[in-house]
């Protein structure tokens, strides 16, 4: 809902007689509240801070508000938050439509008590009647929400009653910021932006990436063998520590999208291959498994030390370096090079939906800007006749082909190596005319048992001649 003037909305508690700060505040929390409570404070957080929700749910570092939880209460926060920044423009526009007046300026936590109730009731198997009196509670126990406390109970209450309809009346709103729309429709055309907009409605699969005998562990854990050789787990794989083959090491957690570029190299056996910005891991795992010298170069120590940490559970080894990927300088060039960079991260929506709320178009310029610096200075460590691995999870090609382009223009010695469609059946359409791959989250259509989507990932293999020492 958009800030208005400062008149009262209609349906407010101007009659009721408003309790007293010390008053409310002797009163014991109902079940429920303090989860409501950090909920609202964290999407308000997103939303007006554009402060990412990765750093405000670390189970170490993360807001007070949500480490003071229980483990189940952390649980319903996340999927309160999940739910509500997936749905955010179209809850927006049914909240909107049941307040006569706007709310006024500076109402912005009356507002996210509304969204974090409206998420609840449309969209969590929540009793309605939880949901409904929590937000109310919690607007009586905020001074500056209370008189607004009768609000919050009859837009709620109609909510309920009217979800079905309301829902029905917002399916033409697009369930992505209006810029991202734009950029999608730009690159993509409409039809196919929508599909890409839709699809990061529905949560991710969690997809394993498995040493060996890929059919024989979807048997053994439930799953579906995908097109690039991952094993997607079913809804109902229970927690990953607890799967079989977890403590042997026998497989990881990667979504198919990010389980490409490792591949694009071809046989790596006994071949020198760095892996730039590396952790979690994943794919420096999957280099050394097929065999390998892998130099894993991470800026992050504790990112570093993670990465440590997951190849020892995957009985896997790779040299460690903790260094800015801009100051590596190996006294012998590699064979290869594979750099995932930092960017936008607006191919994985679908299991990061704050990310399309705290970046825009600046974010975007900015990150490709950096991603060109280190594809640049990556192209510098391969000796003749080298590859270089460039991907990301961005959906953007200011950030991809455009990117790619632009570097291999202005840069003598280096000519793409395409990849063949024929080489990835069953994603024939992730590979572009030019040889990249590109996948959306549109991609992989469920079956009904096992969902469908993938991450947006961009990769482009550069190649270095052999006749040149450039």
């Amino acid at each position: 809902m958009k800030n208005g003037n400062q008149r009262r909305p209609s349906g407010s508690a101007s009659s009721q007689k408003p309790k007293n700060d010390a008053a409310v505040a002797a009163e014991p929390h109902k079940p429920g509240l303090e989860a409501r409570l950090a909920a609202a404070k964290l999407i308000g957080a997103v939303i007006d801070r554009k402060t990412p929700l990765d750093g405000m749910l670390d189970a170490t570092g993360g807001n007070p508000a949500y480490l003071h939880l229980a483990d189940a209460d952390r649980g319903l926060v996340r999927a309160i938050l999940n739910s509500a920044l997936r749905h955010l423009p179209r809850i927006e526009a049914i909240l909107a439509s049941l307040v006569s007046n706007p709310l006024p300026e500076g109402a912005r936590a009356l507002h996210h008590v509304l969204v974090v109730a409206a998420a609840q009731v449309l969209f969590l198997d929540i009793p309605d009647h939880s949901a409904v009196d929590l937000a109310v509670e919690q607007a009586n126990r905020d001074p500056r929400n209370r008189r607004f406390a009768g609000l919050v109970n009859a837009v709620l209450r109609r909510l309920v009653r009217e979800k079905e309809s309301l829902l029905a009346g917002v399916e033409d709103v697009s369930p992505v910021p209006e810029w991202f729309m734009s950029r999608l429709v730009s690159a993509y055309g409409a039809d196919e932006a929508r599909r890409i907009a839709a699809a990061q409605l529905v949560p991710a699969a969690i997809d394993l990436t498995v040493k060996s005998d890929p059919e024989g562990w979807a048997e053994k854990l439930g799953g579906r063998v995908l097109p690039t050789g991952s094993v997607r787990l079913n809804a109902f794989a229970g927690a990953i520590p607890d799967l079989e083959g977890f403590e042997a090491g026998e497989w990881w957690v990667q979504d198919a999208a990010a389980s490409i570029p490792a591949k694009l190299f071809g046989d790596i056996k006994g071949r020198r291959i760095a892996d730039l910005c590396a952790a979690p891991g994943g794919k420096t795992a999957q280099l050394a498994f097929a065999g390998a010298e892998v130099t894993a170069v991470e800026q992050s120590k504790s990112r570093l030390r993670r990465l440590e940490g997951n190849l020892a559970r995957l009985k896997l080894s790779a040299i460690t370096v903790e260094a800015n990927l801009l100051d590596h300088r190996p006294d012998e060039l590699y064979d290869g090079v594979l750099l995932d960079a930092p960017c936008s991260s607006t191919g994985t929506t679908r299991r990061h939906p704050d990310v399309l709320w705290t970046k825009g178009p600046g974010d975007i310029a900015r990150l490709a800007a950096l991603q060109e610096k280190m594809l640049r200075h990556a192209l510098t460590l391969v000796k003749p006749g080298g590859k270089v691995v460039f991907c990301n999870c961005s959906l953007d090609p200011s950030e991809g082909e455009e990117l790619v382009e632009r570097v291999l223009a202005d840069t003598p010695g280096f000519s793409r190596a395409p990849v063949r469609a024929a080489d990835w059946p069953g994603l024939e359409a992730a590979i572009n005319m030019r040889g990249e791959v590109r996948t959306t989250p549109a991609m992989l259509a469920s079956d009904g048992e096992y969902p469908g989507g993938i991450d947006g990932f961009f990769a482009a293999v550069l190649q270095k001649s052999s006749e040149t020492n450039h």
